[in-house]
């Protein structure tokens, strides 16, 4: 289990603590943002360098703590200029991400329709979150894109999950406003 070594380590998970036994997941994901915009702007918090090391040829997934007691997973991802994900969902997990370095776009879609493994999806709004901005995510209104609109610069997002994220669906484009679920699982890449 991940339990990286970093300033501020203790008053992050804390903090995490305090949001989660908040009460139910509206209450706790209400708690979560507001702790985490905290914690973004609060300089004695300083996640490990290697969240600012982007992978060529993914976004990356570090998983930096795991909570023994209350079950939820701390994810810092890093994204590389341009990188992002496709419409995907969480699984049935709430989670709250908050962007603490770079600028992120990130697309909510609304779902439509589905036929089997078949959905119709609608982009439903989006916007550019820099330093400090925190959302939600709480099933069904999960679905989603993010990206880097950089082309230069490494963005860091952290991402608060009710439990380990291990898979989700994503949602391969088909034709019009219809996609094809996948099912993917996801890697953790390594943190020092």
């Amino acid at each position: 289990m991940p339990d990286l070594d970093f300033p501020g380590h203790d008053k992050l998970v804390a903090a995490v603590d305090q949001a989660v036994n908040a009460g139910d997941e509206h209450a706790v994901t209400s708690a979560l943002r507001n702790a985490l915009c905290r914690m973004i702007r609060d300089r004695d918090v300083q996640l490990p360098q290697c969240v600012y090391d982007a992978i060529d040829d993914h976004y990356a997934r570090r998983e930096i703590y795991r909570s023994p007691s209350l079950g939820y997973s701390v994810v810092a991802m890093t994204w590389g200029p341009g990188q992002g994900t496709p419409v995907h969902d969480h699984c049935g997990l709430w989670c709250v991400e908050g962007v603490w370095d770079g600028e992120l776009e990130i697309t909510q879609y609304e779902l439509l329709e589905r036929n089997g493994d078949h959905f119709r999806f609608r982009a439903a709004g989006g916007m550019h979150a820099g330093p400090g901005s925190a959302g939600s995510l709480i099933p069904p209104h999960e679905y989603h894109t993010i990206r880097n609109s950089s082309d230069s610069h490494v963005a860091v997002s952290l991402h608060i999950y009710k439990a380990p994220m291990e898979a989700c669906s994503m949602f391969v484009p088909r034709e019009g406003e219809w996609f094809t679920r996948v099912d993917k699982a996801l890697q953790t890449d390594e943190a020092a």
